[in-house]
């Protein structure tokens, strides 16, 4: 089975081992991490350097906007690790999530995290995001192979 790390389990269901600003940070990718800046200065970042992250309940370095998500502070006051706990899933927070991707991806994975529990849920998760052409690991919005250019449009 897979080891879990914990501070990869967002609360949200938006698995952080498949996060391409994780894997970036994680494989110190500086190619990697200039071309998603662009995209992610709309979710806080201010520089590259903000292109790091080592999970969304790191006691480390967490990427911006994970900082101070509101879905974290929910499940911080009601005292839960995860959505998956909470019996008004799926909220308004959630129903209103800036991200129409992200949105769609915490709507299938509470209810998958909920049924499989945290082991299988995290297992699915990183074999989710597997190129079946030739079996390179990807991340969570990639939409074709680094390696062999297959498309890929898995959320």
């Amino acid at each position: 089975m897979v080891n879990i790390k914990k501070e990869l389990l967002a609360p949200c269901g938006l698995y952080c081992g498949v996060c391409r600003v994780y894997i970036a940070h994680r494989d110190n990718n500086e190619k990697f991490k200039q071309e998603l800046f662009p995209f992610f200065q709309a979710w806080g970042a201010k520089s590259v350097d903000d292109i790091a992250c080592r999970g969304c309940l790191s006691d480390g370095i967490v990427f911006p906007f994970c900082q101070t998500c509101s879905i974290k502070e929910c499940i911080k006051n009601k005292e839960f690790e995860s959505c998956c706990q909470c019996n008004d899933f799926p909220c308004s927070v959630i129903m209103n999530w800036p991200s129409p991707g992200g949105k769609k991806v915490m709507l299938r994975a509470i209810p998958r995290w909920r049924k499989l529990g945290t082991e299988k849920w995290v297992d699915e998760e990183e074999k989710r995001y597997i190129c079946s052409n030739c079996g390179n690991s990807l991340y969570r919005g990639a939409r074709e192979c680094n390696l062999c250019k297959s498309p890929f449009d898995l959320i």
